[in-house]
């Protein structure tokens, strides 16, 4: 075991981390729903026991997964990783992670199930009991979106995403409440009531539909861009767009399985989370579609054409060597007829020595060559030809 030092002071220090920032986690979560009145187990408000139970059910099953998520990924990404180890080891080590992040949200349980001690219900006698089984149940989900989590970066970023926007939600609906004079009510998980009376399409509450399927939309698609810009594994990354939505769909399930006497409003909300989960996924396709880096295609040479040349060879061919041209020989008869005239001049002695030369070389009929010498002008002192003997009388 050699990833992130297990065994070490590094590895210890890593599942340390991983429970403490879970604990830490879930406590804020709670200090902020109980301060600003999003959740409680005593509604101030007789008529809103029912849907206030099962709202802050739902938020407790959300608040402690979120947490075990929280605290694993953010240990995860604070140790450092210092030698490559097999895939076992590396799952070894993420459930690890996972475990201790959810022992760290087991605080959750206690936060949750003391304050609801107070709380009468007539289907259970004992609420708090009950309250801290669905903490458990939230602690045992996270356990397992956080090993998924730590598997693939695209689903860590959408849980973060959809928790940072569910919280902006809350806070913003309550900071709407306060400053239109209204008494802190329970707040649905996820949805915000834009107006008290609709629009509505057959138990949908249109604008909380259109928020929720737009900000999954979107955290689906900007979740998954930067893994589609990393070229990651495509089932990780379509897999993100439903990450954060099914985690909101299973607190309403396990909130509510059957939806009997559930009131309109929260009846919209359970009904529009499983709908999330499908434009989460449309999201994450869309990274996939627009954003994929593409491939070029290979060059491939059409049949029938010449195939390409290699670097570097020239395009023009080179340059055929002159053919050598061998002088004419010159005739034979004139040399005799200067030596049977007897002349001695310098110029027929020139003719007849080049004459005797050139035929002593033009010996071999196979080796010789024809040439046809260019004409000349009279008296061209650069002529090459055999100069006309000239003939003198004979001193008496």
């Amino acid at each position: 075991m050699s990833l992130y030092g297990q065994g070490t002071r590094s590895g210890w220090g890593a599942l340390v981390a991983a429970a403490g920032v879970s604990a830490s986690a879930g406590a804020a979560q709670l200090g902020i729903g109980y301060g600003l009145g999003v959740f409680s187990w005593l509604p101030a408000l007789p008529d809103a026991g029912q849907a206030a139970w099962l709202a802050s059910l739902a938020w407790t099953v959300w608040i402690s997964a979120f947490s075990v998520v929280l605290g694993a990924v953010v240990a995860d990404r604070l140790s450092a990783q210092s030698v490559q180890s097999s895939t076992v080891v590396r799952v070894l080590w993420r459930i690890a992670l996972a475990i201790s992040a959810s022992l760290g949200g087991l605080i959750v349980v206690a936060l949750t199930a003391i304050p609801a001690r107070g709380a009468h219900r007539a289907d259970t006698f004992a609420p708090h009991l009950l309250v801290g089984g669905y903490a458990v149940a939230g602690v045992l989900l996270g356990l397992l979106i956080a090993i998924a989590a730590l598997s693939a970066r695209a689903i860590a970023a959408n849980l973060f995403a959809t928790g940072g926007w569910l919280w902006l939600l809350t806070v913003t609906a309550a900071v709407d409440g306060l400053a239109a004079g209204r008494e802190p009510g329970v707040s649905q998980l996820g949805v915000w009531p834009v107006t008290a009376d609709g629009p509505w399409f057959r138990s949908l509450y249109l604008p909380g539909a259109a928020i929720a399927a737009a900000s999954t939309l979107l955290i689906g698609l900007l979740a998954a861009w930067p893994a589609v810009r990393r070229r990651d594994a495509q089932a990780g990354i379509v897999l993100s767009g439903a990450a954060g939505p099914a985690l909101v769909a299973a607190a309403y399930l396990l909130a509510a399985p059957t939806l009997t006497g559930v009131a309109p409003e929260q009846l919209s909300a359970h009904l529009i989370a499983p709908y999330s989960v499908v434009t989460g996924l449309v999201g994450a396709v869309l990274a996939i579609v627009i954003g994929w880096p593409r491939r070029p295609k290979p060059a491939v040479p059409a049949q029938g054409r010449a195939k390409p040349r290699p670097a570097g060879t020239p395009t023009t061919p080179p340059p055929t060597p002159p053919v050598a041209i061998a002088a004419a020989p010159a005739p034979a008869s004139t040399a005799s007829t200067a030596s049977d005239k007897g002349s001695t001049s310098d110029t027929g002695s020139t003719s007849a020595t080049s004459g005797t030369a050139a035929a002593a070389v033009g010996t071999d009929p196979a080796e010789q060559t024809t040439a046809i010498p260019a004409p000349t002008a009279p008296g061209d002192p650069t002529a090459t030809g055999p100069a006309t003997p000239t003939r003198r009388k004979p001193k008496k």
